[in-house]
């Protein structure tokens, strides 16, 4: 554990940063039952809900926090997004990052350690659009915009694009906990009204109205679902059910605290990247999502003579020794599945952010809501 973190964080807090990194109670008032479970799980953790309330924002104006509430999944809100890979000379790299960073469309851009593909970005659109069903049938849909995005940045750089698309998504959950009490989380998404989901793509416009007020998290106050029901003009228990109903369709991934995992002292990631024989990828997969410390797992396209790794699996540590260790691990569980050689994975760490924008929710939302 980072030291300096270590000593920054109370018991509490760091009880609390790792009790609700989702699980977190969907009730008009949700401190209470919160804290009761962070009672009941033992661990020397005494803390009423107004208590839990007051760590919390204490814990966001500090920036221990990114926000608190739901995690939207843009995916499943509308649009598409597609992670893009190209070369940058050396002496020309600032003015290719300058032209891919300049389009809109770009929400995240990282420089990695890697011999040729050194520049790593997030291309955005609003747009959902699949060429075909098979398009369709894994990840996310294959965007006639994005391959135009593609097409203007190759024409204004000269340098090529490598797009890789989702194909399979095995596990998408960036929890960053602290060594302290609870961790492992505390599970209260029972505490919540009994819905059902909703068989249809698209969002009506109150929806499209509570995903842009919850995007940036919740009010902390005792009653944060009556206070966005008021601010979009409907009734709580609408709001209850409907981000209930997201949770469990999956355009909320889930609702609690969402750490600022640098200010938690993550601040070595490893992207790792295998080549794994295809006909193993549907065993591989689960069993690299299981490890606690993987925060992505994705099958992506190879790209022949250039990029021959099919799928991508993303770790967090406290430092570069920790990083390492889980990498390693992550080599010990697919060797469980194939004999991995030595050629066959890559670790590209990254060593610079060059954009960081995020993705523009409310222009997807709007191109994929409909009237009621």
């Amino acid at each position: 554990m980072n030291a300096d973190v270590d000593l920054a964080l109370t018991e509490r807090e760091r009880a609390v940063v790792n009790a609700f990194q989702g699980g977190f109670p969907v009730v008009e008032r949700p401190f209470e039952p919160a804290a009761a479970a962070m009672r009941e799980r033992g661990d020397g953790v005494d803390i009423t809900g107004e208590e839990l309330l007051e760590t919390i924002r204490d814990l966001d104006d500090r920036g221990v926090l990114s926000r608190f509430g739901p995690l939207v999944n843009a995916q499943e809100i509308g649009g598409a997004a597609t992670l893009v890979a190209m070369h940058a000379p050396e002496e020309r790299f600032d003015e290719v990052v300058e032209a891919v960073n300049a389009r809109r469309e770009v929400a995240h851009n990282y420089e990695r350690e890697h011999p040729y593909l050194n520049v790593w970005f997030v291309v955005s659109v609003a747009e959902r659009e699949a060429r075909s069903d098979s398009d369709r049938a894994n990840g996310e849909p294959v965007s006639t915009r994005v391959e135009e995005v593609l097409a203007e940045i190759e024409d204004e750089t000269g340098q090529e694009t490598y797009n890789l698309p989702k194909r399979r998504e095995f596990r998408v959950e960036a929890k960053f906990y602290v060594d302290g009490p609870l961790e492992g989380g505390v599970d209260c998404s029972d505490l919540g009204p009994d819905v059902a989901p909703v068989d249809r793509r698209t969002l009506t416009p109150a929806e499209r109205d509570l995903v842009l007020e919850i995007q940036d998290g919740l009010p902390l106050t005792e009653t944060p679902y009556a206070d966005v029901a008021e601010a979009i003009g409907r009734e709580t228990e609408w709001v209850l059910e409907t981000i209930a109903r997201f949770d469990l369709e999956g355009k909320i991934r889930r609702v609690g605290v969402i750490p600022n995992h640098y200010a938690l002292g993550y601040t070595e990631n490893g992207m790792t990247v295998w080549n794994v024989p295809d006909e193993v990828v549907p065993e591989v997969g689960p069993a690299v999502a299981s490890l606690p410390f993987v925060t992505h797992c994705y099958e992506r396209p190879r790209h022949e003579g250039v990029w021959p790794y099919n799928f991508f699996a993303m770790t967090h540590g406290r430092s570069e020794e920790e990083s390492r260790e889980r990498i390693e691990r992550v080599r010990e569980a697919m060797a469980e599945h194939w004999d991995v050689a030595d050629d066959d994975w890559d670790s590209l760490f990254s060593t610079r952010i060059l954009k960081k924008t995020g993705i523009r929710l409310a222009e997807r939302a709007d191109a994929n809501t409909r009237a009621e």
